[in-house]
């Protein structure tokens, strides 16, 4: 994994699903209960892969597969944590869609994970992670982490320089 950074955006490049799950778990000792994060990429990104390490990170009941036909589901905590939510958002067709999940009920407790969440998911919170995955034609991906509000401000410094294959 390579990084280059700007003051509010860090850009990744994960080579391996394995790097991918690490990257997950690497923003899982970031996260605490009340996060939300948005992820977007093209089918097949890596979109549930990251969450897949998030939920490693976190220790969270499992197994952490794409909840398409679900829309949403919750993997509790097994350590006392934050409980896991993961959305996705592919087939809702709006913001109103999503209100109807009633996620903003359990969010103070969880870690919300919405995958396709963007211009759909914005207003659960001012403050979140909006994470971007492009893959590539030689399966690499590009991974830009993008901290909105005052929450992250300062957040995932670890992330500069790491090395993850």
């Amino acid at each position: 994994m390579t990084d280059t950074s700007s003051p509010d955006t860090t850009t990744v490049t994960v080579a391996t699903d394995t790097a991918m799950r690490a990257l997950g778990r690497a923003i899982a000792a970031e996260t605490r209960a009340g996060d939300l994060l948005l992820l977007s990429g093209p089918l097949g990104a890596g979109k549930t892969t990251f969450t897949q390490g998030l939920a490693q990170g976190l220790q969270v009941r499992g197994p952490v597969t794409s909840p398409t036909f679900a829309i949403a589901r919750t993997h509790p905590s097994l350590v006392g944590g934050p409980d896991l939510v993961h959305v996705d958002a592919y087939r809702l067709s709006g913001p109103e869609e999503l209100d109807d999940l009633d996620l903003e009920a359990g969010m103070a407790e969880s870690v919300t994970v919405v995958e396709w969440g963007t211009g759909i998911a914005e207003w659960l919170s001012d403050d979140r992670l909006e994470i971007s995955i492009d893959r590539h034609a030689d399966d690499t991906r590009t991974v830009q982490i993008r901290r909105i509000g005052d929450r992250w401000r300062g957040t995932l410094t670890a992330l500069a320089g790491d090395k993850l294959e």
